[in-house]
Parts: structure tokens; C-alpha cells; sequence
């Protein structure tokens, strides 16, 4: 019954779930503000930080988008660079959000994340994520979980962000939770729960001053928050 709750809620690989219709949206919403590029711009490159090849890939992106688009997909775990992909269009990189030293200022038309800053640690390192962003970037479409959203979006139970983290790493130890599994451990288990680092709306765009800001709603609550600017 859970797993169906997972599957029926957040498992964006099922295309009637909650989140591969918000993520859809996201990506048209995205597609509305490459419009806004220049016809006279013959190519635009992406960097996509954080992200996977299978993200566009399985998406309609490369058809809803008038230009020619090359993508850059960055990734710290290097088993993406190591397999690769058949679509020419996207590059793989290993790299470290936090450090893009590989990119010069403004070298990207675009940089774009979905739910990865949430996962480079603490709001230091965060900060240095959104630095990066801004500094590679002439252009930039940023998204991550809403820390206030009831559900949270990896362990996928109520409010679990707000518990005390001694609690969460118990829970962890003794149960599956959305798309982790039972970790025994307690160590391993607080690493996993330490590990992400949900932001309010005040934290997100205090990463980004001067953004356009936009929310995803599912019944009137806010599940996403999405920072944007450049356009």
C-alpha cells in the first residue's frame, strides 16, 4: 500500500504521479523562458548542475524548444561521465557543485538544477553551489523541495524534516523510508539524514538576492520553490 502511495505521489518515472506532471510543467515553464532567448542566437548551451543525462532524455524537451540546445550535464558521482549517452546533445562531467572550476564566468547561456542543492551539504557549501550558478551563468532556472511541504520528498513521511535528528536516524535504522532503505548502521543512517538539507523560501532565495521567485502548488501547498533570473 505504501509503495503505491510512492508510486501514485512521487515516483517521477510514472508518468500519471504527482511528480512527473510538476516536473512536466517545470520543464514547459523552463521551455516559455528559453523562448525569450534571441532568434539570433544561433546555439545555446546548458549546464545542468547536479543533474543525469536520463532527465532530458526522457523528457519532450529537445522537441518544445525552438533552438539548437547543447546540454552539459555536471554530476560529483563519476559513473555518469563513465557510461555516458547515445544523445549528442549532452555532455557529461564529473564535477562538484560547489566548485565548477572547470567553467569559465559566464560561459553557460543557461544554468540549470532540479533538487540537487538541497544535497551539497550545509548552507556554507549551499551558498557556494549558488555562487557558482551565478558566476558560469548568464542565465539561470534553479529548483529544490520546499522545507514546509508536510511530506518530505526522499524519506517520503510527515513532517520528518522538523523531527530531532536522533529520531530520524532511529527510524532510519528500523524502517525503508521512500527511497531509502533500512540502514542498521547508525553512523551510515545519520550520514543519509544528514545528508539533505531542505530550504525555506526566505533561505532559497537569501542564496539567489535579486531572483525572480515562483512556487509548485499541489492542493493550494507549495512543494517546490524555483528561483530563475537573467531573462
Amino acid at each position: 500500500m505504501f509503495n503505491q502511495v510512492i508510486e501514485k505521489v512521487y515516483d517521477h518515472r510514472n508518468s500519471n504521479s504527482w511528480s512527473a506532471k510538476l516536473r512536466k510543467k517545470r520543464l514547459s515553464f523552463f521551455s516559455s523562458l528559453m523562448a525569450l532567448i534571441p532568434t539570433t542566437q544561433s546555439s545555446v548551451k546548458i549546464l545542468d548542475v547536479g543533474g543525469v543525462p536520463e532527465f532530458w532524455q526522457n523528457s519532450a524537451f529537445f522537441e518544445q524548444t525552438p533552438v539548437n540546445v547543447e546540454i552539459y550535464v555536471v554530476n560529483i558521482n563519476p559513473f555518469y561521465e563513465k557510461h555516458g549517452t547515445s544523445n549528442q546533445k549532452i555532455k557529461i562531467m564529473t564535477s562538484d557543485a560547489r566548485n565548477l572550476k572547470h567553467f569559465k564566468d559566464k560561459e553557460f547561456d543557461i544554468v540549470f538544477s532540479n533538487s540537487v542543492i538541497e544535497h551539497v551539504g550545509d548552507y556554507s557549501d549551499q551558498r557556494q553551489m549558488a555562487n557558482e550558478v551565478m558566476r558560469v551563468g548568464q542565465r539561470y532556472f534553479i529548483q529544490t523541495p520546499n522545507l514546509y511541504f508536510p511530506i518530505e520528498p526522499h524519506f517520503i513521511f510527515p513532517f520528518f524534516q522538523f523531527l530531532p535528528i536522533g529520531l530520524r536516524v532511529e527510524l532510519l535504522t528500523r524502517f525503508d523510508l521512500g527511497w531509502l532503505k533500512k540502514q542498521p548502521d547508525k553512523q551510515k543512517a545519520r550520514v543519509e539524514v544528514e545528508s539533505i538539507r531542505l530550504l525555506s523560501k526566505k533561505q532559497f532565495t537569501n542564496l539567489f538576492p535579486g531572483a525572480n521567485y515562483y512556487e509548485e502548488k499541489i492542493f493550494g501547498l507549495t512543494k517546490s520553490l524555483i528561483v530563475y533570473d537573467g531573462w
